[in-house]
């Protein structure tokens, strides 16, 4: 039986099994080392590996990620935290100039096997500038994979197998999630990194969604079936590549499409037309995204829960696509 284990337990012990089994693999990052990670996903490493396998950085994104792709040039298997996906924004050149493109420019010469994880999120009032996501700038990079796990399963594979990669692979993992449990099985085989699952089955509605909203988008669908909507749940699990095949045939059983996001719209807007192109004669009626504000998120806790999707924002957009009830 899988045991219960939160988030971060999982991406610990899947650093943990990696750096066991390949000497090349190694983590940096702001207090990676001795502190053991922000949000604990490298706790004990330290110990374990050393000082040469678990790095403690300078408050430099931009060096420390740009050393990391030079790592990956030469063989090594780096995995760089960033501490908040919003101090991303300093990293971007080594990300997008030098990860996504090296192998490319290079015609193969030189693999990337570099993971760059990101906590991100809106996570109670933490303010304007650590709440954002920015999956949409990094969706827009050709080049990269975006992994965005939102359960301890997910967690555990897709972080080694991102580390088994030879291509850039960021990790988008939600801060709201670090301490929620679910079932851990090592022993299941995975799923491929990109592809998409059906959370919960149904025939009424398709609900896309990723990462905190996914699970978000699973209670809100429960609701709705005490209404008599019954609502099939996917999670992406993936941003870059998507997983159009297993939304399609979604769409093709319940014709109907809501897309909710906790960003400002501009990742679902990509998901929503994608779909519109392949699905357009399966939809009985327009596709449809729900998502945050187009706004700074606030720091007043009340004005922060006002400004993006909750379950009973989620159900009232479901209703609305699915025909069941009045625009909210």
């Amino acid at each position: 039986m899988a045991d219960e284990i939160p988030v971060w337990k999982a991406l610990n012990m899947a650093m943990d099994t990696e750096m066991a089994a390949d000497d090349s693999v190694f983590t940096l990052g702001e207090d990676v080392g001795l502190y053991g990670g922000s949000y604990r996903v490298t706790q004990d490493l330290y110990a374990r590996y050393g000082e040469w396998r678990v790095r403690d950085t300078p408050i430099s994104e931009g060096s420390f990620t740009g050393l990391a792709v030079g790592a990956a040039m030469v063989g090594m298997r780096p995995v760089v935290e960033i501490m908040t996906v919003n101090f991303a924004l300093l990293a971007l050149d080594a990300i997008t100039n030098m990860a996504a493109k090296i192998p490319f420019m290079s015609g193969g010469q030189f693999p990337m096997p570099l993971v760059v994880r990101m906590p991100g999120g809106v996570a109670k009032q933490l303010a304007a500038q650590h709440s954002q996501r920015l999956e949409h700038t990094l969706m827009n990079v050709p080049g990269l994979r975006i992994a965005v796990p939102a359960t301890p399963q997910d967690a555990w594979w897709q972080l080694r197998q991102a580390i088994r990669s030879n291509e850039p692979v960021v990790l988008l993992e939600h801060e709201l999630l670090y301490f929620s449990k679910g079932p851990l099985d090592t022993e299941l085989p995975p799923l491929p990194m990109h592809r998409a699952v059906v959370r919960r089955p149904g025939n009424d509605l398709t609900i896309v969604s990723y990462s905190h909203m996914a699970n978000l988008s699973l209670k809100a669908a429960e609701r709705l079936s005490a209404e008599g909507i019954d609502a099939e749940v996917i999670d992406l699990r993936s941003l870059s590549p998507i997983d159009w095949d297993t939304c399609m045939r979604s769409i093709q059983k319940t014709h109907h499409l809501l897309v909710v996001e906790e960003d400002c719209g501009f990742a679902g807007a990509e998901i929503v037309a994608g779909l519109t192109e392949r699905c357009f004669y399966d939809l009985d009626a327009p596709a449809s995204r729900h998502a945050g504000l187009d706004m700074p998120t606030p720091y007043n806790g009340t004005l922060e829960a006002a400004s993006i999707p909750t379950i009973t924002s989620i159900v009232a957009a479901a209703r609305q696509t699915s025909g069941s009830g009045e625009p909210s």
